[in-house]
Order: C-alpha cells, then sequence, then structure tokens
C-alpha cells in the first residue's frame, strides 16, 4: 500500500497528457471507526462486498468517506504535506485539486458530536424510544443527547452518520472555518448532497424538531461563499436545486436530469436540456457514471457506447470521468471498501475513450462557441432520435451527430443560417474514418443527409475544400 507521496509522477503526467483540467481525489479526510464497525456488521453489505472483491477481508473494509471524522488526511491516504505536494504537481501539469466537503453530517464518532452536541438536529427521550431508527444516543459530560441520523427525505437514515443543524449560527461558523482549512489544501471541493443544507428544504425536513427556531437571513452557501472565496464550489444537486446553488456561488453542479435522459433514451428531454442557453450549461456536470450510480457498461451497455459516449463527451459543461469509465470497468466498487477485484481493461471500450479524449482534448471544444442544430425529416419520422450540435472556434468546425435509439435513424441537418463560403466541404468522421464531400448548395437548400444507425454516431471535423 503506498500513500499520496508515493504516487509516481508519471500517473499525474498520464491524466495531464490525456486532458484533464481537474482531479477530484474521493476519500482523502480521516474515515470513521464506527461506520467501519457498522459496514463490517450489516449482512446486507456482504453481498456487494463479495461482488466487488471476491475473497474480501476486515482489512478491506475502511468505512464510508461520506461520514468524515475528522478533516485531516486519513492516514492510509497521507499527510497534509503529501496532499500539498500533489496538488502542486497538479498545478505544474495545469490541472486543478478537488476535495470532499460534506457539509450535511458529520460521522457519529466526530469530535463535535460530544463537544458540541447543540450543532446537531436533536430529538428527546421520547423521540428515541419511539423510533430508535431516527436517532443516536451519545452520552456527554452534560449528560445524554439523541441525535438524529442524516438523511434525504426519500430515502432511510444514513445510520452512520449524525445530522448538523443548519440553523445554528454557531455551527455555521465552525463549517466555515473547517471550509477554510480544506481551502488551503485544494482548489475546489465537491459538496456532497449540496441542496439539503438550503434552508427551505433543511426546515422542510426537519422543522419538528427544530423547536421554532429560524433559518439565519443569509443561505449558508452565499455565506460560505462569501467567507472563502476563490473556492470553486462542485454540487451534487437534485429536485430542481441546480440554478439556485449556482445563484449562490457553485461553479458547477450536477445535471442528474441529464444523465436520467440518456439512460432513458429520452431524446425530447435531451433536446429540452440542451436547449438551454449555453451560458447556463457550461456550469453543469455530465457524466456517464460515478460512485453513486451503476457502471455505464451495466447501465447503458456497451452496445450504446458510440452514441451516448460521443454525447456526453462532447456537450457544454464539466465532463466527469469516474475511476475505471476509461477502462470499461464492470464491477461497481463500495464506498466502504478500500478497493475492488482487477479487472482486465475492455480493448474496445478503452480504445474508443483514447479517441474521444484525444479529441475533446482540442481547443475548439474548450474556447469554441457551442450551437444545438436544427434537423428535419427525411424519408421517414426517426429524425427525432437525432441529437446535432456544432461547435466552432477560429477555422476548427466540429459537428456531432448521435443517434440514442434502438434502430437505424436519419434526418436532414439544416445549415440555412450558416455562411458557406467554399463551393465544397470535407466532413471527416474522426469516429470511423470516413471522408464525405459535400456541396455547399445542398448544405444550404436541403441540409447535411444524416443516417446512424442503432446507436451510433458521426463525429465530424469539417474543412472548406
Amino acid at each position: 500500500m503506498i500513500t499520496l507521496g508515493g504516487v509516481p509522477d508519471s500517473e499525474w503526467d498520464a491524466l495531464a497528457n490525456v486532458g484533464f483540467d481537474i482531479i477530484w481525489l474521493m476519500g482523502v479526510w480521516q474515515r470513521s471507526a464506527e461506520s467501519r464497525r457498522m459496514a463490517l456488521a450489516g449482512a446486507e453489505n456482504e453481498g456487494s462486498f463479495t461482488l466487488a472483491l471476491p475473497g474480501w477481508t476486515a482489512d478491506d473494509v475502511v468505512g464510508s468517506p461520506y461520514a468524515v471524522a475528522a478533516y485531516v488526511p486519513d492516514p492510509r491516504i497521507g499527510t497534509f504535506d503529501e496532499l500539498d505536494a500533489v496538488r502542486s504537481k497538479l498545478h505544474a501539469r495545469g490541472m486543478a485539486l478537488l476535495l470532499d466537503f460534506v457539509g450535511n453530517h458529520t460521522s457519529l464518532d466526530h469530535s463535535w458530536t460530544r463537544e458540541h452536541p447543540e450543532f446537531y438536529v436533536q430529538g428527546s427521550e421520547g423521540d428515541f424510544r419511539s423510533d430508535p431508527g431516527g436517532f443516536y444516543r451519545i452520552d456527554t459530560p452534560g449528560g445524554p443527547h439523541f441525535l438524529a441520523f442524516g438523511r434525504d427525505p426519500y430515502f432511510p437514515p444514513w445510520l452512520d452518520v449524525a445530522q448538523l443543524n443548519y440553523f445554528s449560527p454557531a455551527m455555521r461558523a465552525a463549517q466555515i472555518e473547517e471550509l477554510r482549512v480544506i481551502a488551503s489544501h485544494c482548489d475546489g471541493v465537491r459538496c456532497d448532497m449540496a441542496m439539503l443544507q438550503l434552508s427551505d428544504i433543511f426546515e422542510r425536513i426537519w422543522n419538528r424538531l427544530l423547536a421554532g427556531a429560524k433559518a439565519p437571513k443569509q443561505e449558508f452557501w452565499k455565506q460560505a461563499h462569501s467567507k472563502v472565496p476563490g473556492l470553486i464550489l462542485l454540487g451534487e444537486a437534485y429536485w430542481g436545486t441546480e440554478r439556485r446553488l449556482l445563484e449562490l456561488g457553485f461553479s458547477f453542479v450536477y445535471d442528474k436530469g441529464f444523465y436520467d435522459c440518456v439512460r432513458d433514451g429520452d431524446t425530447l428531454g435531451i433536446q429540452r436540456g440542451l436547449a438551454d442557453p449555453v451560458a447556463y450549461q457550461q456550469h453543469l456536470v455530465r457524466f456517464l457514471e460515478n460512485h453513486d450510480e451503476g457502471r455505464y457498461v451495466s447501465v447503458f451497455g456497451k452496445e450504446r457506447l458510440l452514441s451516448v459516449g460521443t454525447l456526453m463527451a462532447t456537450v457544454p459543461g464539466m465532463r466527469l470521468y469516474h475511476q475505471g469509465e476509461l477502462e470499461g470497468c464492470s464491477l461497481r466498487l463500495p464506498v466502504s471498501l478500500r478497493r475492488g477485484a482487477d479487472e482486465a481493461p475492455d480493448s474496445a471500450v478503452a480504445s474508443f475513450f483514447e479517441k474521444i479524449l484525444r479529441i475533446t482534448k482540442e481547443d475548439v471544444f474548450h474556447k469554441g462557441r457551442w450551437d444545438l442544430l436544427h434537423v428535419t425529416p427525411e424519408g421517414d419520422g426517426s429524425y427525432g432520435n437525432l441529437v446535432v450540435f456544432e461547435w466552432r472556434w477560429k477555422k476548427s468546425w466540429k459537428l456531432i451527430a448521435a443517434n440514442l435509439a434502438r434502430y437505424a435513424s436519419q434526418a436532414r441537418v439544416q445549415f440555412s443560417d450558416h455562411p458557406l463560403p467554399a463551393k465544397q466541404y470535407a466532413f471527416y468522421d474522426e469516429l470511423h474514418d470516413l471522408r464525405y464531400v459535400r456541396s455547399s448548395d445542398e448544405l444550404r437548400d436541403v441540409g447535411l443527409f444524416v443516417r446512424r444507425e442503432a446507436s451510433d454516431a458521426h463525429l465530424f471535423d469539417i474543412s472548406p475544400i
């Protein structure tokens, strides 16, 4: 086992060479011994642990990275000095460092639970007796307290974490101090379940236990953004809270709705998402998988990789890639495990991602202008299955056409409002190594004919002849 300080420079070089801008190191902070004990004791975990790591032992179970015991590096990860050295190495290669901030809750064995129980949502002994699955008894020098377990209102409580009280000014001040410390070691934070700290959502979930307490005048995230300026905030966001979080100071927010539409083949939903102003879309995080979702090879199927992989790699916004995704890993790793079983890379998947990352490293995908293009029917009604858009910057012009249906689809792509000074244009499909020539008259008058087989895509580099 190596710590951060032992990671060879070649690993950071490889990430930079592929074109990554930001590295998110998940699970750096000190993990909870109580969370680990519960993970080992939970019979429901045995199946997922065995699937991810046949023959696993107790040493492989380290506890959840989202039950943070303290914002200091876990000894198995390294030290602050090692973390700072990694950040410097990333900066030298043009990359930034993101770490976790788990604002909604702490582990049950965090020092605050005993030293500052007033920082938490609390119930009475009667609440504890009537709902032992909702509260955690902790004995302090001031007597017993009954802390509410953290929760998302649509799921059972998370039994290894205690819910912080966002109507407590003292708790908020302490959280902002934690953010200051974290910010001195990274460039940004991925904020777990960021919408749960919005005052109206927090009140709706916990109103019964707040004893009439009122929300502070300022939203926590606005306060945090003003007190720790310059820190990139990336929010895990659901329930239509994305715009609100951006207005409060977030730089990026998850676009789970877009993921759901792509997963479900909802082309109309995808078109609606892409119709939003590009200035807004640039702040959305698009992904095929992350640690909360299943591996894309099991969710989407490898046969859809050309269409959904090309789409996700070329839409506006932050494009998030998960560890193992580029190699086609199929085993989902439970967050409480320190490692998974070794998987041989899938050569076809690896080849696709090597190609798509090389293409999307070009400046046109980062500095260029993006536009969603209009398509019209051509011979049948399948045109609605095609999502077509372009990127332009200086002399670069790219066109992406993805067929999200499981059958062949065709359409005409309209260029009637485009200046087309050359008589002919070469359309080189970088995915399939094919070249087509089309006249500007055809492009203006009837549009570009596109036909793609099931779950296939074009990625054209277009140049005048």
